[in-house]
């Protein structure tokens, strides 16, 4: 059953939202007066990290289309999408297993995709929406599509779906992307150069513009960077 809407308070689903970045940027959407929806695979993991930044839980799995039709009808409606589930798998382009491959780009590429093509059409109904995609710069052809095969051209396809989206959305929707660099979390590891909390201010900068904001580009450090 859906949950109703709160009339004047915009409604934000976070993928992969029980952990690091994607906690914070729960965190951050709440404080700032947002009805955030948390989306996890774990429904414990989901429901512990809810209960700890404000924010209502929702199972979700982006590489699983059954599991994104349930959270349709869970929640009311979305105002905005932080795509933020994501694997970091190894390997080189000769050398990564056809399984690895697969994973990287469900989760990585079309999981987002899914979730955009769930969730936009009725922003564009009803005239607003942001859209956030969490990338990297080994994502990027400007910096040389560095990291590991699977990961880098995954991410290169969702840089992609971001620009293709962006030029197709209609009224005062915008579609971005994101690199949190190098963080401190489970994927980034100890020795990282970025807290949680710098890794998650550009996407939450983002979720968060005025009309006059901008659309199709991509982020670090809330400066633009080529793709």
């Amino acid at each position: 059953m859906a949950t109703t809407k709160k009339p004047g308070v915009r409604v934000a689903l976070v993928t992969g939202g029980n952990r690091g970045i994607g906690l914070e940027v729960c965190k951050a959407l709440a404080a700032k007066g947002l009805d955030v929806v948390l989306g996890a695979r774990n429904p414990e993991l989901g429901e512990a990290a809810a209960r700890t930044v404000g924010a209502r839980y929702v199972w979700l799995d982006v590489k699983d289309r059954g599991s994104i039709e349930a959270a349709m009808k869970t929640v009311a409606a979305v105002d905005v999408l932080v795509n933020n589930a994501a694997v970091y798998p190894a390997g080189t382009v000769l050398d990564a297993a056809a399984d690895t491959w697969r994973e990287a780009f469900e989760t990585n590429f079309f999981g987002a995709l899914s979730l955009c093509r769930a969730f936009v059409p009725s922003m564009i109904k009803r005239g607003y929406g942001r859209v956030v995609n969490v990338s990297s710069g080994y994502g990027a052809f400007a910096e040389g599509l560095e990291g590991p095969a699977p990961y880098s051209l995954s991410k290169a396809a969702l840089n992609a779906l971001t620009a293709k989206l962006a030029s197709e959305v209609k009224g005062d929707v915008k579609v971005n992307a994101a690199c949190p660099g190098w963080v401190r979390t489970r994927m980034g590891g100890g020795g990282a150069t970025s807290s949680v909390e710098e890794g998650a201010d550009t996407e939450v900068w983002l979720a968060t513009p005025p009309a006059s904001g901008t659309n199709g580009k991509f982020f670090r450090r809330r400066k633009p960077i080529p793709w």
